[in-house]
């Protein structure tokens, strides 16, 4: 049994990645959640066995959350959960574009402890432990440092920058986007975009993990508006997540209607 959580859960995303890959650009029995919750596969439902699997047998103890098995309250009265997406970015996965993720966390009294992201064609594992630092495959990784908003790079749908959600002019912003939500706290945390910002309600099997890889890296994190995310409550989703160095972040809630 791994000595860690953090290894255990690197060892399960390699685990993950090999089903993934066994997978990827074959043809795949497809689904649409009730809903519109968008597509599943048959390798998010294996990916989601074997996670599920794995990592309660290696910790007993320890509850269970992720997109592909059903939630229960049981879980609520436990300390430690896991927090799991099999296959975030199935969309990705379908069309066979590579930035498709597997994020794994360990919640601790509602604090992620533990977490990784592994993108397996890539060959992109970002880890962290609470306290303890983030990397890439290993080396160390920090947020951008960038103080001011306007013409900064962020990861955002289009939606975001409606007037609507501004109290004045929406920021001009170097948009791109990326169908992983944790793949893009993973890129905030890398320094490789300066922000990510959804308005949208975001499901904790989402942003478990990356939240906590984006914080260890420098960035604050918090959903839209301001409050620091938490996790195994009643309801697992967070109102939007805004990912940023700490002056654009303070600009973002400043700016936002």
């Amino acid at each position: 049994m791994p000595a860690t959580d953090l290894a255990l859960l690197t060892e399960a995303a390699e685990a993950a990645g090999r089903i993934a890959e066994r997978h990827w650009k074959r043809t795949l029995k497809t689904w649409d959640k009730p809903g519109h919750q968008g597509p599943v596969t048959e390798a998010d439902l294996e990916i989601d066995a074997m996670l599920r699997e794995r990592l309660t047998a290696a910790r007993p103890g320890y509850a269970w959350l992720s997109e592909e098995t059903e939630d229960t309250p049981a879980r609520l009265d436990a300390r430690r959960l896991f927090v799991v997406d099999p296959l975030d970015g199935t969309r990705a996965f379908i069309a066979g574009d590579p930035t498709f993720a597997h994020a794994l966390a360990v919640a601790d009294a509602g604090r992620v402890a533990a977490a990784v992201v592994f993108l397996p064609i890539r060959g992109e594992m970002y880890a962290a432990t609470l306290g303890g630092g983030a990397t890439l495959n290993g080396q160390p990784i920090r947020a951008s440092g960038r103080a001011r908003l306007d013409g900064a790079a962020v990861l955002t749908a289009r939606p975001a920058l409606d007037p609507c959600h501004w109290s004045g002019p929406p920021p001009r912003l170097r948009r791109s986007l990326r169908a992983s939500l944790a793949y893009r706290l993973c890129l905030v945390a890398e320094g490789r975009f300066d922000a990510m910002l959804t308005l949208r309600d975001s499901w904790d099997w989402d942003t478990a993990a990356g939240s906590l890889i984006a914080t260890e890296a420098g960035a604050r994190v918090t959903d839209r508006r301001g409050a620091p995310l938490v996790f195994n409550t009643e309801s697992p989703v967070s109102a939007g997540i805004i990912a940023a160095p700490a002056p654009i972040h303070d600009e973002v809630m400043a700016r936002l209607a």
